[in-house]
């Protein structure tokens, strides 16, 4: 039962993340990071165990993944995860599709993470470039020209993605939406060819239709259900000189069941015996994906392109050599230089064939989430 009273038995610091004095800090918490929690102070780390079954923590490097998108102008994304509310996947598409796309599941959010060009839309075209976010609403036409090869993430959600509702920092903070960019309008007439393939993304099967016009024909229009582009550098972080806060205070966008959350450059924690990393948690109500834009963290560099998925109630966090490494250097670092794009998903997510032919069964001690 939920309590304005945090109870309190043996041996425990004297505050949240702070002067553990050799315990390991373990959270336990409903909700995300927002509901009823339980803090363990161990004496072990509780991301010392061996699984064996089918739920199990992944760290793949999404460079090795091959979508049909990266060799042909006619394939597509490659999947990686899903669950009832959201699809995962993967684009490295170098060039034009000789067709247009239309997603009739649900809104999509692609995050740039290597790669230039532009999205032909029906409300107009739409430049992009690295640590962008292209959102599509449900059912919006459009087309993707790279002017080099691309790396995309691809969410997509059943639901309608949102901002969050403005809290007590007010409607500018973390994330400004003035700052977005929307496409002006513009009808396109190249190229010019005899009939243009729609085709339209939904899971069941494949479905195109054909028109005998350019299907980008808009001269002009208005609303608010629009797509945008928005860059992680225009992304205020919120920090805390005392705590390390929890990751829901840098969240992005939302759908049902799908949170999107930006890790990015900040000031460290200055305060003496303040922790500096992620405690260790198991996220009991959400699975959490983690994708590395790149960085470092305490003189350690990200591990580009890596996608990592802690299932919920398994225990994870960065190791704890990593975590000594950071109380070592207290008074020689001052800011985390880490850019990671984070999902929490209300569901368990399921992972493709594609992407557990490349899991790592060795995760990289330094950087795991």
């Amino acid at each position: 039962m939920e309590s304005f009273i945090q109870l309190r038995r043996g041996n425990t610091p004297r505050q949240v993340h702070r002067d553990l004095d050799g315990l390991k800090d373990d959270e336990m918490g409903r909700a995300g990071f927002t509901g009823r929690t339980a803090h363990f102070y161990r004496r072990n780390d509780p991301t010392a165990y061996r699984v064996e079954g089918s739920l199990r923590t992944l760290d793949v490097p999404t460079g090795a993944l091959e979508p049909t998108d990266l060799h042909d102008p006619s394939g597509g994304p490659l999947l990686m995860f899903s669950n009832e509310d959201c699809r995962i996947s993967l684009s490295r598409r170098r060039a034009a599709a000789p067709f247009y796309e239309r997603n009739i599941d649900g809104d999509e959010l692609y995050f740039v993470h290597r790669g230039q060009g532009h999205f032909e839309t029906e409300f107009g075209r739409m430049p992009y470039r690295p640590g962008d976010y292209v959102y599509l609403p449900k059912s919006t036409t459009y087309r993707q020209v790279p002017e080099e090869d691309g790396h995309l993430l691809v969410i997509e959600a059943r639901e309608e993605f949102r901002v969050p509702e403005a809290g007590p920092l007010g409607r500018f903070f973390p994330f400004d939406s003035s700052l977005v960019v929307v496409p002006e309008a513009e009808a396109f007439e190249e190229p010019r060819q005899e009939e243009y393939e729609v085709r339209l993304r939904h899971e069941g099967g494949r479905t195109s239709i054909f028109y005998p016009h350019h299907p980008l024909d808009a001269e002009g229009w208005k609303g608010d259900n629009v797509p945008f582009t928005f860059n992680i550098d225009d992304y205020d972080v919120i920090t805390s000189n005392d705590v390390h806060l929890p990751p829901t205070v840098h969240l992005f966008m939302q759908a049902t069941g799908v949170y999107v959350l930006n890790f990015l450059p900040r000031p460290v924690e200055g305060r003496a015996g303040a922790e500096r990393m992620p405690w260790y948690h198991r996220n009991v109500d959400y699975d959490e994906i983690a994708f590395y834009h790149g960085g470092s963290v305490f003189g350690i560099d990200m591990p580009e392109g890596l996608i990592s998925h802690a299932p919920q109630g398994l225990h994870h966090g960065i190791p704890e050599r990593a975590r000594e490494r950071s109380r070592r250097r207290h008074d020689v670092d001052t800011r985390v230089e880490w850019k990671i794009i984070a999902i929490d998903l209300r569901r368990r997510l399921t992972p493709s064939d594609a992407l557990l032919s490349l899991t790592q069964n060795e995760a990289n001690p330094e950087v795991q989430k």
